[in-house]
């Protein structure tokens, strides 16, 4: 999974990429196949902004939350994220399994040629 955090207003911290990573990594319990996963946070005055964005097959699926706590907003997305993605996950399994496998091998294969390279 591909993960890039995006601080807005404020410098990023060790700290809070370390918490946001953490919290990004109970992603994949959930979701085997996530491509790529996409964290805003913002501050403006008293709010504090957590934007998370997730690429899945076709889908984009993002959760958002506003609290006093740039580490509570960071859970609480997360905590939305989750929620749609069991949501997702459970409408893939009761639609077409196989259209799921085919789809996890072309994005998770290298489009180069093995015969192709000079070794």
């Amino acid at each position: 999974m591909l993960k890039k955090i995006t601080a807005r207003h404020f410098d990023l911290t060790a700290n809070i990429k370390e918490k946001a990573e953490e919290e990004m990594e109970r992603l994949t319990r959930f979701f085997d196949n996530i491509v790529s996963a996409e964290l805003i946070l913002d501050k403006e005055k008293h709010r504090q902004l957590a934007e998370l964005k997730i690429n899945v097959y076709n889908q984009t699926i993002s959760g958002s939350a506003d609290t006093d706590n740039l580490y509570n907003s960071i859970e609480v997305a997360v905590d939305k994220t989750i929620s749609q993605l069991k949501k997702y996950k459970g409408k893939l399994k009761n639609r077409r399994p196989e259209e799921i496998t085919e789809k996890k091998e072309s994005l998770t294969k290298p489009s180069t040629n093995t015969d192709e390279l000079d070794v």
